[in-house]
């Protein structure tokens, strides 16, 4: 009996031996196949994510927003500009033009500016004392020399939008996006203007027809300055359109530069017909200071 078992078990000791073999074999094939699906979706996803050569290629034909920023030496400037540059640095074709209320470049505006990662040029023009009382517009001469720039160094092949981004605001993101394809003038709301929590146009069948305003509702173009962006052709179409110094009253030097360029029939809303606010007229709360010893006391000379 026990020969008969033993001739037996090893005449199917090798079948037996080839089916483990085999089931081994599947059993790797099993646990690889999930592995390198894996893989391949993990390689995949950066490719989708990013925007390689056809996204590059997109980008490079959309029209530059020229981003005008007034700006003057302050406690808060260096503060504000960086707030400023971290929005402007997600912005893709942008322009950053900043122009200093100072008789020449800061060295504070001068390295920020080298650090900041935004395309940028960099001007400084002064404001007469007479004209910086209480009560009196505010960055006339600073943007008016963003515009004289723009005329010098741009002509009628250039594509571009125009917008004034003064460093007190806040920004979406989504409001570049609705600028860009401004033909002519675009306007939208502005949040936390004119006493109330919101200044927008008002608009009915695609057209401006109004304003949503708590002072003076009589302004031609009652929107703050933050409120719209003009084509560059506009701007090189008008070159005498500036912001007004002499007869123009607090508060009006948006609407004495528009109504030079454009009229309110012609004007395009942005935002949903202009009934989402994209940006806030937020202000830096001036900082309390009152503990700053008057002769420097720290061994060290930190910028702020």
């Amino acid at each position: 009996m026990k020969s008969v078992f033993f001739s037996r078990f090893f005449i199917l000791l090798p079948w037996v031996l080839i089916v483990i073999i085999m089931i081994d074999i599947d059993s790797k094939r099993a646990i690889r196949a999930p592995a390198a699906g894996r893989t391949g979706r993990a390689q995949r996803n950066p490719r989708s994510g990013s925007p390689g050569a056809g996204g590059a290629q997109n980008q490079s034909s959309l029209p530059i927003i020229y981003a005008i920023t007034p700006t003057y030496s302050r406690p808060v400037q260096k503060a504000e500009l960086t707030r400023l540059a971290h929005v402007f640095r997600q912005v893709p074709r942008i322009h950053w033009i900043v122009v200093e209320d100072s008789t020449s470049r800061t060295d504070l505006v001068t390295r920020f500016l080298a650090r900041s990662g935004v395309p940028y040029t960099h001007l400084h023009v002064f404001t007469p004392r007479r004209f910086k009382r209480a009560g009196m517009p505010r960055a006339t001469e600073q943007r008016n020399a963003a515009l004289a720039w723009l005329r010098q160094h741009r002509g009628k092949r250039d594509s571009g939008v125009v917008f004034f981004a003064d460093d007190d605001n806040t920004y979406s993101l989504e409001l570049f996006e609705e600028m860009r394809s401004t033909r002519g003038v675009s306007v939208w709301p502005v949040g936390f203007v004119g006493g109330r929590t919101y200044e927008r146009p008002l608009v009915s069948g695609g057209k401006v027809v109004g304003w949503y305003t708590g002072w003076r509702p009589d302004r031609p173009f009652a929107t703050d300055m933050a409120g719209f962006s003009v084509n560059l052709q506009v701007i090189l179409a008008n070159p005498r359109a500036l912001f007004k110094r002499r007869g123009s009253q607090p508060g009006m030097q948006e609407s004495d530069f528009l109504k030079q360029i454009t009229k309110v029939s012609e004007l395009e809303p942005k935002a949903n017909n202009c009934t989402r606010v994209l940006v806030w007229h937020t202000r830096t709360e001036k900082p309390h200071l009152a503990n700053e010893p008057k002769l420097k006391k720290d061994i060290v000379d930190i910028e702020v």
